[in-house]
């Protein structure tokens, strides 16, 4: 009896532990739509050449712009760019597979089934720059001093996460509140590592112009601050072999140059004083790259198709504002802002009106509401604007003309609807107070695009002005949401999450540092970003996403502007670069590399 009833009891045990260890899984990638691109036996990416030479140095420019800060994680100070480079996170994303997150500084992930917790087991050979070795320690003490002491973006992002042990010499695991959020487990894999070692005595909370210790491919060489920065390579980098790694970060040095205003910067790329230069402003590519260089060939300019998503840029209202709350007024306005002419004539036609905040892929909304769509849509009927259920949203049109009469007719008498009538020339409410507000902007280029909008509302009645500041007044400005309006773009992935919580949930409407500037606050949008985030499947994910966008669109939280499908690049011809490009990016500084024949050839071209 005794025999049977402990065969019984260790059956029972081992059925336990093989129970405990059903339902979770260790791999070397996270994806959140389906299987990662590239498998466990992965060598290399598909858009870098693994035998790309090591070398040169490469000037990139920076406009408008300075910095005062090597802390980039940090809400005070202006952080330098490129510091990126010098920090590794747990695991990454790769340019072509922009869903999935691969081992970075854990070379392997463990998660359960209900994505309840997230465990990383550390790379062996990673290790800082000072050749110490990465450790749990680390990483504990990275997350715990992001959260205290870090942008408020971390303790958002981070904010599910309710404990982080060390679980082995190698391992640390990450407890969240809730389950279901298969999201969560990539948001902690971006967490930056940081050495516990370095920063213990120092403050970590203040800009510093020290340069930081790293575990990254890159360190800090040279700080000229708010003038310029320069990295170098880390030739015993520990991660140089890795999968993700492999035939990237090619240049021994890079250097960022900072320029006053862009049109300095553009007469600095063609002096030749850096190399390579995105461009984002229609005007400067259509008129400010045809000179004696590009012309003879020594200098390129060249369009990179890409289908990443391109979100939404517009002019964003701040509903945080009296005079913006009423959506109708809201929607008045969107009527002044005259696309297809200043398309035609400031941008050279080179961007499409864009039409969601989720451009340029399968999440965009588009016609009227399927079924499962108004499944979602339905309980906030009564909170919502009729056109959310039976019109599909076209931002307003005109016939380029320059003419926009009937738009600006059609704006009136919203506004008349709304309560607002003209007293002397003044649009003012029912009390008398007039409709009066500030665009403020950080690139001047942009005044002569905003200056059309600003004549169009003056035909209404509207007293909008046009205010420029600097690069750190602007930034003060948008995280203390101390503006009336902006011009502001909020990028998308394939796989919408927490993120949007950041951007649209009523929960960071009032957090310092969120991206939510327009002040959305709505039961409806905060149930969609839900919905989204526990989205069992890639088909639910659409779907909700698709009902966001909706609603976004028909609130009139933005007037949208324009994207465009490509990247505009000019560059020196120096560089060679992989014969197939990433999907989402151009690659450059990541996967290109100089080459020894061009360099000389251009050395010579410029020496006569």
């Amino acid at each position: 009896m005794k025999t049977a009833f402990s065969l019984v009891l260790s059956l029972l045990l081992v059925s336990t532990a093989l129970a405990e260890e059903v339902g979770q899984k260790t791999v070397h990638a996270l994806s959140l739509t389906g299987e990662p691109k590239y498998g466990p036996d992965f060598t290399h990416v598909d858009y870098a050449n693994v035998d790309a030479p090591k070398g040169g140095h490469v000037r990139l420019g920076v406009a408008p712009g300075t910095f005062d800060s090597l802390n980039p994680y940090i809400v005070m100070g202006t952080a330098a760019s490129g510091m990126g480079l010098l920090y590794e996170t747990l695991m990454d994303s790769t340019f072509d597979d922009i869903s999935a997150e691969y081992a970075l500084v854990a070379d392997s992930v463990t998660v359960p089934d209900d994505h309840s917790w997230v465990e990383f087991t550390i790379d062996p050979r990673a290790r800082w720059h000072d050749g110490v070795a990465i450790t749990p320690e680390d990483i504990i003490f990275s997350f715990t001093t992001l959260m205290e002491h870090g942008s408020p973006r971390y303790q958002f992002y981070y904010r599910n996460v309710v404990k982080a042990e060390k679980t082995g010499d190698r391992s640390v695991k990450f407890t969240f509140d809730q389950a279901g959020n298969r999201e969560l487990p990539q948001i902690t894999g971006q967490l930056p590592v940081l050495p516990k070692h370095y920063w213990q005595d120092r403050d970590f909370s203040q800009p510093t112009l020290d340069p930081p210790l790293g575990s990254g491919p890159y360190k800090i060489s040279d700080v000229k601050p708010g003038r310029s920065l320069t990295l170098e390579r880390v030739k015993d980098y520990w991660g140089k072999d890795l999968p993700t790694r492999r035939g990237q970060y090619n240049f021994d040095k890079i250097s960022w140059e900072y320029y006053r205003d862009s049109k300095i910067a553009i007469e600095a790329l063609k002096a030749g004083e850096y190399d390579f230069r995105s461009e984002t402003s229609s005007k400067d590519w259509a008129t400010e790259y045809s000179f004696p260089a590009q012309i003879k060939g020594d200098f390129i300019t060249e369009e990179i198709a890409h289908t990443r998503p391109t979100g939404m840029q517009g002019f964003v209202f701040n509903t945080r504002k009296a005079i913006f709350k009423d959506r109708a007024v809201r929607e008045a306005l969107s009527y002044a802002f005259d696309f297809e002419w200043t398309n035609k004539t400031l941008f050279y036609g080179q961007y499409t009106r864009t039409q969601s905040f989720f451009s340029n892929s399968e999440l965009a909304s588009s016609g009227l509401p399927s079924p499962e769509e108004l499944a979602l849509l339905e309980p906030f009927r009564d909170q919502l604007p009729d056109a959310v259920f039976t019109e599909a949203y076209e931002a307003p049109k005109t016939d380029g003309s320059g003419n926009n009469r009937m738009n600006l007719r059609r704006a009136a008498i919203l506004l008349r609807e709304a309560g607002w009538s003209i007293k002397e020339g003044v649009l003012v409410n029912k009390q008398g107070v007039p409709l009066t507000f500030e665009i403020l902007l950080v690139q001047p280029a942009f005044e002569r695009v905003v200056a059309p909008l600003v004549a169009n509302l003056k035909i209404l009645g509207v007293q909008a002005s046009i205010r420029v500041v600097d690069s750190a007044q602007y930034e003060a400005r948008l995280e203390a949401k101390d503006f009336d309006m902006i011009v502001y773009s909020w990028m998308q992935s394939l796989s919408p999450g927490n993120e949007q919580r950041n951007y649209w949930g009523s929960v960071t409407m009032d957090q310092v540092g969120s991206r939510n500037q327009a002040g959305i606050d709505h039961p409806a949008i905060d149930a969609l970003i839900d919905t989204i985030i526990y989205a069992p499947d890639r088909a639910s994910l659409v779907t909700a996403t698709h009902g966001l966008d909706r609603i976004l669109l028909h609130m009139h939280y933005v007037i949208p502007q324009h994207h465009t499908r490509t990247f505009r690049v000019g560059y020196w011809d120096r560089f060679g670069r992989p014969a197939k490009s990433a999907s989402y990016h151009h690659g450059f500084p990541y996967t290109w590399w100089i080459d020894p024949e061009k360099d000389a050839k251009l050395r010579d071209a410029k020496g006569k």
